[in-house]
């Protein structure tokens, strides 16, 4: 089903809600924007298969965009609010996007990259104009209600988050098919994995622009589901949203989960999660202990996945699977797992490798054959570079992501592991593990916390340092837990959970007068 659908059953319904302006949008309202929006890219010359990208934080109207688009065909590229200019204008220029849409919140960096990206035909901004920049609400209020004639189903194009390098965009075969009859991407798997109904309210409290806020929250909606979502997310705003509107489903990342199990007992126990049917984590390893608190807590409605943007393969677990498997992310739906050492031949079961996938979706690096290639397995199989494991049963169990391995003294060591161990501290909030150089070892584990409260002196830090250490020391053996730690304020971490390990490594190994 599509979106438009439900305005002939459901059209006062509200599709969307947002937690902090509190702006909603029926289903009505929502239709009728996106079909104003197809009419402005018709006019404006774009036909299907054509690009647009679309780059700001999550606004009231953000959803209304990402339909427009859809209604008319179109290959939709949401880029990240955080990138650099240079990033940003590097996307913009690697999808060949006509269009690009954008807010007054991003203003300046609206205006530094108009040079930088020539072939943009029309760019639109909302709540304001800046040099360059038409209006989105003017440009749209004089475009028809009814629907283009004839329509196909957009889709989206979408990057990685950079984290070990530039983004990549993820590109398929756009095939035209018939709007009204095409499911958007993930919308089959709502119903089949996670119960979503018509009557299902889902909460979605990560940036827009990452694949699965965007996808879970567009499925959300063409199933009939009310969408809630947050400009950002905050752990007691998450719990007190998931009361106010008795919110049914949820999908997070597993920082979310730490930032709510780090409220103090009385903050969480003052709202009411019982809504809640279903609870869905990916994007990173949830530390076991985390987990087992969250199950403890919301019951046994802890959902997992592990997939990429690619969608070249999809793994999921259930609460009793997990807690049969503690530790693993589930098993393969669709698809075969292979774990394959680095001379392409495949393991045995317990031993890490990169995990390869077979028979799921194809998809190429946009303008990249040689990341493709590289993804790519002899026999066909493809990666998104994590290494795991499969044990007896065939659940999967992730070690890391290969590009973060350090090898120190000729042993192979996965920050993840000692990542898990130190988050579970009392007083820690966040941490980093990468390896750092050492002149007899080549590398040794660093550690970068974000503490509960900074010490306030070089004894303080010394003692808590010496005190983390031990903590790790206690769960695992010396060789995988840092020898030393510092303390920041905050960590470079994006929205969607995924840490930005690479400007932390890269900082530390420039100022040893290294390179990576």
């Amino acid at each position: 089903m599509y979106l438009g659908a439900h305005t002939l059953t459901t059209p006062d319904k509200p599709a969307l809600v947002m937690t902090g302006s509190g702006y909603t949008q029926t289903f009505a309202e929502l239709d009728a924007a996106a079909n104003r929006l197809s009419h402005l890219f018709y006019n404006a010359g774009l036909r299907p298969g054509d690009h647009v990208a679309l780059c700001m934080e999550n606004h009231d109207r953000y959803l209304e965009v990402l339909w427009g688009c859809q209604y008319a065909g179109l290959v939709y590229t949401a880029a990240s609010s955080r990138l650099t200019s240079k990033e940003l204008s590097y996307i913009i220029n690697d999808c060949a996007a006509k269009v690009f849409i954008t807010s007054k919140y991003k203003a300046d960096q609206a205006a530094e990259i108009v040079t930088d990206t020539p072939n943009v035909a029309l760019r639109l901004m909302l709540d304001g104009t800046i040099e360059g920049y038409e209006s989105y609400e003017n440009a749209v209020a004089s475009q028809p209600l009814t629907p283009l004639s004839d329509r196909i189903a957009g889709t989206d194009m979408l990057y990685s988050s950079g984290t070990t390098g530039l983004p990549k965009g993820v590109t398929k075969p756009f095939v035209p098919l018939p709007l009204e009859e095409t499911a958007t991407s993930v919308a089959p798997t709502l119903g089949m994995l996670f119960g979503f109904t018509p009557d299902s309210i889902y909460l979605s409290p990560a940036p827009m622009y990452h694949a699965a806020p965007l996808r879970f929250t567009m499925a959300a909606q063409s199933v009939g589901a009310t969408a809630v979502v947050m400009e950002h997310f905050d752990p007691e705003e998450y719990l007190k949203a998931v009361e106010t509107h008795h919110v049914t489903h949820s999908q997070v990342v597993p920082t979310m989960f730490v930032r709510m199990l780090k409220l103090d007992d009385d903050v969480r126990s003052k709202y009411d999660v019982s809504s809640l049917q279903a609870v869905i984590h990916a994007a990173a390893p949830c530390p076991i202990p985390v987990k087992k608190q969250m199950i403890d807590w919301f019951g046994s409605i802890i959902h997992e996945y592990y997939a990429g943007t690619e969608g070249n393969g999809f793994v999921y677990c259930n609460s009793d699977m997990w807690l049969a498997h503690q530790g693993t992310v589930g098993m393969p739906i669709g698809c075969t797992i292979h774990i394959c050492g680095d001379d392409g031949a495949e393991l045995p079961k317990y031993e890490s490798g990169t995990i390869f996938f077979e028979g799921g979706a194809e998809f190429e690096y946009h303008n990249d054959p040689e990341k493709t290639k590289n993804s790519r397995h002899p026999k066909g199989w493809s990666t998104l570079g994590d290494v795991g494991y499969l044990d007896d049963d065939g659940f999967l169990y992730l070690t890391d992501r290969k590009a973060y391995m350090i090898i120190s003294g000729g042993v192979n060591i996965y920050p993840q592991e000692s990542e898990n161990v130190l988050v579970t501290h009392p007083k820690v909030v966040d941490v980093a593990v990468f390896g750092v150089p050492n002149d007899d070892f080549g590398e040794e584990v660093k550690a970068v916390v974000q503490p509960k409260v900074m010490p306030g002196s070089d004894a303080e830090a010394k003692q808590l340092e010496q005190e983390l250490i031990a903590f790790c020391r206690s769960e695992l053996a010396d060789v995988k837990c840092p020898r030393s730690i510092d303390f920041r304020p905050e960590l470079p971490r994006h929205p969607t959970g995924k840490l930005y390990k690479r400007l932390l490594k890269d900082e530390y190994w420039k100022n040893a007068g290294r390179s990576i």
